[in-house]
């Protein structure tokens, strides 16, 4: 199979999924792949053999527009069900070490075959699915050269894995300037990098060449009542689990909105104002780690500057010539 061959294919579903992507550079947006398993994989999270009625992809919320992300508080899977927490971005998830906003996947394989059973996403019997793919012949082929047999629940989420792996970044204006490039990012985004590690705090979580800890953190979004997601607890029935979500990774993340777990916050200034003071947007959060405590005490001309920091993580494959180092 070679590496260019299905790029036709999958901009054509691409572009049945969501119109804006016509203006997309699908090729730029995923970039080069070598390894035949990851382009197995590329073409079943383009294939929507993965749902039950063939309507939607993996793809279909994972938009490469947006980062891999979705641009919706909640998505709509099979049948218009709503899904229960926002999609996340799966670029940069080849160092994660769990999976899902509760973390109740522990690799990338296991976590690619949660969404197809999932009632509310894909909506498929793995069983099914793994038929499906076996009497495809393409396929059938695939599988069994590159895996040794028919298609398998593991080997089906290790291909998908092994695309997801590709989708790494690490091309920003802020990669640039952290390599030395002085006029990479703006006078603002340098006060807001410094905002970022010192006065707001940010990197006490947001840490690392993927600006995230990896850890499960709770700031203030469950209070028992209209904020009632307990979180990570769903997984390990520790009451003091409640309301702690997995800390994304920051990369791309002017592209991954609306935020956190459940999509509330529109845009990043939301993002930047509830932190700034949470007991202002939240009453009675439960739980809320003690580092949230007390307001930043933020001004607008800081809000301003680490929201323009945050724009230099967006990779260069995303960024237009008018967009590049603010």
């Amino acid at each position: 199979m070679k590496a260019r061959s299905l790029f036709p294919a999958l901009a054509a579903s691409l572009y049945a999924l969501f119109p804006q992507a016509a203006t997309v550079d699908v090729e730029r947006a995923i970039g080069p792949i070598t390894d035949p398993r990851a382009e197995l994989g590329r073409k079943l999270f383009f294939d929507p053999i993965l749902s039950s009625d063939r309507s939607i992809s993996c793809a279909s919320c994972h938009k490469p527009e947006h980062a891999f992300a979705d641009n919706v508080p909640l998505s709509t899977g099979v049948g218009g069900a709503l899904g229960r927490r926002n999609t996340p971005s799966v670029m940069n998830s080849k160092a994660r070490v769990s999976f899902f906003w509760d973390g109740r996947a522990r690799s990338l394989a296991e976590q690619a075959v949660f969404p197809i059973e999932n009632p509310l996403e894909m909506n498929l019997p793995i069983a099914e699915a793994l038929d499906r793919i076996n009497s495809d012949p393409q396929y059938a082929a695939d599988f069994v050269a590159l895996y040794g047999g028919p298609a398998t629940a593991k080997t089906l989420g290790r291909a998908l894995a092994a695309f997801q792996q590709t989708l790494e970044t690490a091309n920003s204006p802020y990669d640039r300037y952290n390599l030395g490039d002085d006029d990479a990012i703006s006078e603002s985004a340098k006060r807001g990098r410094l905002l970022f590690i010192n006065k707001a705090n940010c990197a006490s979580c947001h840490s690392g060449e993927d600006f995230t800890s990896d850890r499960f953190e709770n700031i203030g979004l469950y209070n028992g009542k209209d904020l009632n997601d307990r979180g990570r607890a769903e997984v390990t029935q520790n009451e003091s689990d409640a309301g702690m979500f997995k800390v994304p990774t920051l990369r791309n993340v002017a592209l991954t909105a609306p935020y956190m777990h459940n999509g509330m916050f529109a845009t990043l200034r939301e993002v930047i104002e509830y932190y700034n003071d949470p007991d202002e947007h939240v009453q009675g959060a439960l739980n809320r780690d003690a580092k949230l405590d007390k307001p930043l005490g933020l001004t607008e001309q800081e809000i301003a500057d680490l929201e323009a920091f945050l724009n230099t993580l967006t990779d260069d494959r995303f960024l237009s010539a008018d967009r590049a180092g603010n």
